[in-house]
């Protein structure tokens, strides 16, 4: 159990070590937000600006016509839009009815999005025309009663409505949208007389967001998280970035809010204070970097791949990025020579930070003003505790010792959707099995070692991939590196590299592993080295090893 707090005593100075968590429906800080200042920015689309006085009205109106879909508190309504007015509206909207959302990656596949909806139970989905034809094909085999469509271009100022390309769909295929009574229009849905006032919730118990695990292993499974767990989460960010309390701030809002880090750090916690979304439908390092100097995003919440990318394009050195102050890293380990040249670049302080599906999903991270530590997740957030335990015997392990990290907080799940047995698996006693190996310094400071899954055992040696992919970052042509185990005769496993090297950089595979081995003791080191010109990612930019283990069976079963 958990004796002591050392991380208590490192906390940076503004920032309390409890808070206090109002027990509200989630619509309710859109609602003071709206009612302190109507006039006050709350999303930029291209151009486009909508105040909370006008969100609050579309969001009104978008509930009333659910409602008149038929949605009713407790009923799950998927959102499967990229990052647009509409999404933001239309979470909202499910939310003021008392209803949970289901929010919906676009790019998904039909057999992806099949077990979604069919799992959820979903009755409604707002979708984007271009990914209707998906809805279509997967709706015989869900409880799908109506759906929603929109179209991107509907808030995209003249001329940008023909002239930008989501690229969602490839070039030339026809988008087919049937008019049906099942079918309904987005301005459809906004004609309706605004609805009164919200749902009342029981802000501990009732389900506000039904959202799925990335499905990295398995089938994905629904974690359930109640308005409590959400607003608890966005108390957190607000102390740990005091401060923007209290004053105009505007985040770039080019996580996918599809997937829970984006949803909480940029979407809930930017209404939650007050803020300005500067809306990215999709990640474009062009793109992104115009946008940075046209609005001047003082938040900029992202993964080490989207600040790899920024640090890797020449247009970068050109542009003015110094409206940037914090930047939380999330999704997959920060390389330190990233954070470095970043924080040169910008101006502003960028941190790493921790978290999963299961708790909203921050649980720690390194302070933005204040100490850090290099390759540290930082501190847990206040009223989070945390434990390291062995992952056989569930006894906690000595401090500075490496085991499995478990959470326990304002923040964490109810459990998973219809599903007992994984619920258990997860939650015992109140504390929340993360999956990932993880140590603690005597300060307090966090290290994830890397998943349990993920480990490689080599001649009875347990290495960790992460530990080999930082050594590889640090050489000078590495751009990105994953380490995976591949089977071994001798040893059972041998570690293999994929590298993508830096543009116009040279290194070959006896030099890497030469560099390795003056760092690593001698089983860490990489025994094989394959160059890629890219590495698989998800949407957030993690780095996919499944799918490299997966290639490197194939390729192995082709050769016999």
């Amino acid at each position: 159990m958990v004796s002591s707090r050392p991380w208590l005593e490192r906390y940076p100075s503004g920032v309390a070590t409890t808070l206090t968590y109002p027990e509200e429906s989630l619509v309710r800080p859109l609602i003071r937000a709206a009612e302190s200042d109507p006039n006050r920015p709350a999303t930029v689309f291209f151009g486009a600006t909508a105040s909370y006085g006008q969100l609050l009205e579309q969001v009104r109106r978008a509930a009333a016509g659910l409602s008149e879909l038929g949605v009713r508190p407790g009923d799950r309504v998927a959102i499967m839009l990229p990052n647009c007015p509409q999404c933001v509206i239309a979470f909202y909207a499910v939310l003021w009815l008392g209803a949970t959302v289901v929010m919906v990656n676009p790019l998904y596949t039909p057999r992806e999005l099949r077990h979604q909806l069919a799992d959820s139970g979903a009755r409604v989905i707002v979708a984007l025309d271009q990914v209707y034809p998906k809805v279509a094909e997967v709706w015989p085999d869900t409880a799908l009663a109506r759906a929603v469509v929109t179209a991107i271009a509907e808030y995209l100022p003249f001329p940008l409505r023909w002239l930008y390309p989501l690229r969602l769909r490839r070039q030339g295929q026809a988008v087919t949208v049937p008019s049906s009574p099942a079918v309904i229009r987005w301005a459809d849905l906004l004609a309706s007389e605004p609805a009164g006032d919200p749902a009342p919730v029981n802000a501990r118990t009732d389900v506000a967001l039904l959202q799925y695990t990335g499905g990295t292993t398995g089938v994905p499974k629904g974690a359930m998280l109640s308005h409590y767990n959400l607003i608890a989460n966005c108390v957190q960010i607000s102390a740990w970035l005091h401060r923007f309390q209290g004053r105009p701030f505007r985040v770039l809002a080019v996580l996918p809010f599809f997937h829970v880090y984006g949803l909480t750090t940029v979407l809930n916690y930017t209404i939650f204070g007050g803020g300005t979304m500067i809306l990215v439908p999709r990640y474009d390092t062009g793109l992104v970097l115009k946008l940075i100097q046209r609005h001047r995003p003082h938040i900029f919440p992202g993964a080490p791949t989207m600040y790899v990318a920024i640090l890797n394009d020449p247009r970068a050195r050109q542009a003015d990025l110094r409206s940037i102050e914090a930047c939380v890293s999330g999704a997959a380990p920060l390389p330190l020579e990233v954070q470095t040249s970043f924080e040169e670049l910008t101006g502003g302080r960028l941190v790493e930070g921790y978290g999963l599906t299961e708790a909203s999903p921050v649980t720690h991270c390194n302070p933005v003003w204040g100490e850090r530590k290099a390759g540290s997740i930082g501190l847990p957030w206040p009223d989070t505790d945390c434990r390291i335990v062995d992952p056989e015997t569930g006894e906690d392990v000595p401090d500075g010792q490496p085991g499995e990290l478990l959470v326990r907080g304002p923040q964490v799940m109810l459990g998973y959707w219809n599903n007992h047995a994984e619920t258990a698996a997860a939650l015992r006693d109140g504390w929340l099995h993360t999956g990932d190996i993880a140590r603690m310094d005597e300060d307090g400071y966090f290290y994830i070692v890397d998943r349990k899954k993920d480990l490689i055992i080599a001649g009875g040696y347990n290495i960790y991939p992460r530990e080999v992919e930082e050594v590889l970052y640090a050489h000078p042509a590495v751009k990105e590196a994953a380490v995976v185990g591949v089977p071994d005769p001798y040893r059972g496993e041998t570690v293999k590299a994929f590298v993508v090297l830096k543009d116009g950089a040279r290194a070959t595979e006896d030099e890497l592993i030469e560099h390795c081995r003056g760092q690593l003791a001698a089983y860490k080191v990489p025994r094989l080295v394959e160059f890629r010109d890219d590495l698989p990612k998800s949407l957030v930019g993690k780095v996919l090893r499944r799918v490299l283990l997966e290639e490197e069976q194939q390729r192995r079963q082709a050769a016999g």
